[in-house]
């Protein structure tokens, strides 16, 4: 014991005792930190004499990697991006989702969702179809949001012929039986209980919002199987869907860290000329509807006061989130609006934040740095082909939300005030730095290849973006949010309601010079 105390105080007293004592012995300082002596006057700014000259890699263009797209005779459209590494990312995206089942039973996209990836006419289980991803160390998701499903494979780019014929077969031959869709309303019977009982509402808010903001169109229909729904889907109504919208020219096949013309030929073994489960008919009733923006409420009294069990539960709070419709990812205006969405922030009163994460927003600065009841203020923004939502949540005690109302309202009154060149520059930094660090992953690069080549049919390289983003000015900034200010707001409100705001005064509140809510005179208090 004495002897490993005695050794650890030496090592804690660090080097300097150690030179000292080579000092005393007569040992040569100038070997301190260097093997030898040969060149002790040549500066480190210099290279050594004899040494051979360094040859650097050398970068010719801005992106050399650019993202190509090849249209097959059915319409369906091949991207890829080549990336450097043994493994790819594989995936067939649609143009699909809870916004297409106006005339369906809503919650189709919620099945279709759990059942991914089970038997087809070539596999006879998940199973089976997990083993032969596993031979080439390969994993599978599938994950479905208001306008599109998305069915991807990471797996060694040796077996991309393997990949797209097992995605093939997943997408256009599922066998859809009778045990797999019980199973899967147990599945989605499951998941929206744990939807209500869950501590973070934030899913639960986002989907009462859509609906406040497009009540009965398009990305207001909801993303989750209502319950009353779960028994009456079948593999009828689900094959009455996939008719209408799994059709090739709905159909983008993406591939990450793959050769281009390999996965054209692949595409056009397994995906051109197939006929799928649902049969040969063509599409007959596509919903072309074009989101309608109303605005509105979407209020929910519940007991969040036993939300999170345990010794030190958590506290009862009443959670608000306030929108207006900003515009689609299509409009020159959706970087603006991503800058503004980056400057506001936000975050819970537990994240410090710290250099990257938004202390300096304007949610923190301005919120929660200043109010010490407010548990959370974080702004999000939603967008689409044809419209968007830009929307701020907030959460406080339920004594408290009329003025957590009115400072969420300032807020907004805020973004249409004076911008800080120094605050939008940091805004424009951080936009870029996190639009870098995400397109450093395989599977986000795989995702936003994608969903660009869906939607416009090409993509837009992160220099392009990182450019759109630098020329944005204050004036920009000031010009989208008026705009946003002039629509109505669209609210969803979650937990012990007695002291909430009517409709109307947020109305008013939104549309002052201050952002202040009506003052209200009550009798009895």
């Amino acid at each position: 014991m004495a002897a490993a105390v005695f050794a650890a105080t030496r090592l804690l007293r660090g080097p300097r005792s150690w030179v000292r004592s080579r000092l005393r012995s007569g040992a040569p300082a100038n070997r301190l930190f260097s093997s030898g002596g040969a060149y002790p006057s040549v500066p480190l700014s210099s290279p050594l004499p004899g040494a051979p000259t360094p040859v650097f890699a050398t970068v010719s263009g801005q992106e050399k990697f650019e993202t190509k797209v090849t249209t097959l005779d059915n319409g369906l459209r091949v991207a890829s991006q080549n990336k450097f590494g043994q493994f790819c990312t594989v995936g067939i995206l649609i143009n699909s989702g809870s916004r297409y089942e106006a005339n369906y039973l809503s919650g189709i996209a919620h099945f279709l969702e759990k059942l991914a990836f089970s038997s087809t006419d070539r596999f006879d289980s998940k199973d089976e179809i997990l083993l032969t991803l596993e031979k080439h160390g390969g994993i599978c998701d599938c994950q479905t949001s208001r306008d599109t499903t998305m069915y991807a494979v990471s797996a060694d780019s040796k077996g991309l012929d393997t990949v797209v014929g097992l995605l093939a077969d997943v997408v256009l031959h599922p066998r859809l039986t009778d045990e797999e869709i019980e199973m899967t309303r147990m599945a989605v019977r499951f998941e929206l209980e744990d939807l209500n009982m869950r501590p973070d509402p934030e899913p639960l808010l986002t989907e009462m919002l859509h609906e406040a903001a497009y009540r009965g169109n398009t990305v207001g229909f909801r993303r989750f199987c209502p319950t009353e729904n779960i028994a009456k889907i079948d593999r009828g109504v689900l094959h009455s869907y996939l008719r209408n919208y799994y059709t090739p020219d709905r159909m983008v096949l993406a591939g990450v860290g793959v050769e281009h013309d390999h996965l054209v030929e692949c595409a056009r073994k397994y995906l051109l000329g197939t006929q799928p489960a649902w049969g040969s008919e063509t599409a007959v009733d596509v919903d072309r509807s074009v989101a309608q923006y109303t605005g509105g409420i979407i209020k929910l009294e519940r007991d969040m006061s036993n939300v999170s069990l345990g010794p030190a539960p958590f506290p009862e709070l009443t959670h608000i989130m306030i929108g207006l419709e900003s515009c689609s990812f299509l409009e020159a205006d959706f970087i603006p609006y991503a800058v503004l969405n980056m400057m506001m922030g936000g975050g819970g009163s537990f994240s410090a934040g710290g250099p990257g994460k938004g202390m300096f927003t304007r949610l923190y600065l301005n919120v929660l740095n200043r109010h010490h009841w407010m548990y959370n203020a974080t702004a999000y923004h939603h967008s689409y082909e044809d419209t968007g939502l830009l929307c701020i949540h907030a959460s406080a005690d339920p004594r408290q939300v009329r003025e957590m109302v009115e400072i969420i309202t300032k807020e907004f009154v805020l973004m249409g005030g004076t911008v800080d060149v120094v605050e939008l520059e940091r805004a424009k930094t951080q936009l870029m730095s996190m639009l870098m660090m995400n397109l450093e992953s395989r599977p986000v690069i795989f995702e936003d290849v994608g969903r660009q080549v869906l939607a416009t049919h090409s993509r837009k390289l992160p220099h392009e973006l990182c450019t759109l983003i630098r020329n944005v000015k204050p004036e920009d900034i000031k010009r989208v949010a008026s705009k946003m200010l002039r629509g109505n707001p669209a609210v969803a409100a979650l937990g012990n309601l007695a002291d909430l705001p009517s409709y109307e005064h947020i109305h008013v509140a939104l549309s002052s010079r201050d952002g202040r809510l009506p003052k209200t005179y009550r009798l009895f208090r």
